[in-house]
C-alpha cells in the first residue's frame, strides 16, 4: 500500500497503544488510591496518608515494576508475564462462578435477562459502548509479526496452530468473563469491572474475595503492560529509526527508547494535572 499508509498505520499504532497504557496507569492509581466511584486498596488497608497518594502509588509502580519490564528486548522475554496476566484472569472467572454458584445454591440469584431493553437509550448507549471494547481485544495482535519471528522452528504452519490455540484461549477467557460476570450480578452488571467488587457480595469471605479480584486486577494490568508497550516500542523504532538496526541489535537504542517512553508516562500521569480528561475517551 506505500510508505504513507504504512506511516499512518504505524502512527495510529502508536497513538493507540499510548493511549492505552495511559489509561492502564489511570486504572491503577483508581485501584491502588481512591477515584470518584472507588475507596483504594491502600485506603482501606491503611487508612488516608501519603502512602495512598496515587501519583505517588503510580509512580512506584512505573519505576519498580513496568520499567523493568518493559526494557526487555524480545517478546518471548514476556512470555511467563502474559501467562501470568491470563491465569489472573482465570483466577477472577472461577472467583466469579464459584461466587454464583453458591448464591444459586442458596436462592440468592434472579434469573438474568437474555436480551437487551431496546426500548432504553441508555441501554442502547451502553451496547454501543462494546464495540470500542471489542476492538481493543485486538491490542496485542501488533505482536504477531515478532513473535513469529522468535518462535522455535517457525513456520506458516506452526504459527496458524499458535493463532489458532491463541484465539480459542481469548474466546474462552473472554466468554467465560462475561458470562460469569453477568450470572452473578444480573441487571446490576457494571460496565466497570470493579464498581460490582465495591460492595458485599451476600456471602461469607465477601471482603476477602472483593481484595482478591481488586489485587488481580492491578497484578494484570502490570503483567499486561510491558506486552502493548512491546508493539509501541517496536513501532516507534520502525516509524523514527527507519533503516537502521534492530532493537535486538543494538542495546542503547532499546534503552534511550524505552527511557524516553517512560519518561512520557510519567509526565502525563505525573505532571499533567488534565490527564483524566484528556483520555476520558478511553
Amino acid at each position: 500500500m506505500g510508505r504513507t499508509a504504512r506511516v499512518l498505520s504505524e502512527f495510529c499504532i502508536i497513538v493507540n497503544n499510548a493511549g492505552v497504557l495511559i489509561v492502564y496507569l489511570i486504572i491503577m492509581g483508581d485501584v491502588m488510591s481512591s477515584s470518584v466511584r472507588h475507596i483504594g486498596v491502600f485506603d482501606q488497608w491503611l487508612g488516608h496518608g501519603f502512602w495512598d497518594h496515587r501519583k505517588l502509588l503510580v509512580l512506584v509502580v512505573m519505576v519498580v515494576f513496568l520499567a523493568p519490564l518493559c526494557v526487555l528486548d524480545r517478546i518471548d522475554s514476556l512470555s511467563m508475564t502474559s501467562a501470568a496476566s491470563v491465569a489472573l484472569v482465570v483466577v477472577f472467572v472461577v472467583v466469579c462462578f464459584a461466587v454464583a454458584f453458591i448464591k444459586l445454591i442458596e436462592g440468592k440469584i434472579e434469573a438474568p435477562r437474555m436480551s437487551p431493553d431496546f426500548g432504553s437509550k441508555m441501554e442502547i448507549l451502553d451496547l454501543l459502548v462494546v464495540i470500542p471494547i471489542m476492538t481493543n481485544a485486538y491490542i496485542c495482535h501488533f505482536n504477531v509479526q515478532p513473535i513469529y519471528n522468535e518462535l522455535e522452528g517457525r513456520s506458516p504452519q506452526k504459527m496458524n496452530q499458535v493463532g489458532r490455540i491463541k484465539t480459542a484461549l481469548c474466546v474462552v477467557v473472554y466468554a467465560s468473563t462475561a458470562i460469569s460476570r453477568y450470572l452473578l450480578f444480573g441487571k446490576d452488571t457494571e460496565g466497570d469491572v470493579l464498581t460490582n467488587f465495591d460492595r458485599n457480595l451476600g456471602i461469607r469471605f465477601s471482603t476477602a474475595l472483593n481484595y482478591i479480584v481488586w489485587v488481580g486486577y492491578i497484578l494484570h494490568l502490570v503483567l499486561v503492560f510491558p506486552v502493548i508497550h512491546f508493539s509501541l516500542r517496536q513501532t516507534v523504532d520502525n516509524l523514527v529509526f527507519e533503516g537502521s538496526a534492530p532493537l535486538t541489535e543494538s542495546k542503547k537504542k532499546v534503552f534511550g527508547i524505552n527511557s524516553n517512553i517512560v519518561s512520557a508516562y510519567i509526565y502525563w500521569i505525573y505532571y499533567d494535572p488534565k490527564y483524566m480528561d484528556s483520555f476520558q475517551i478511553y
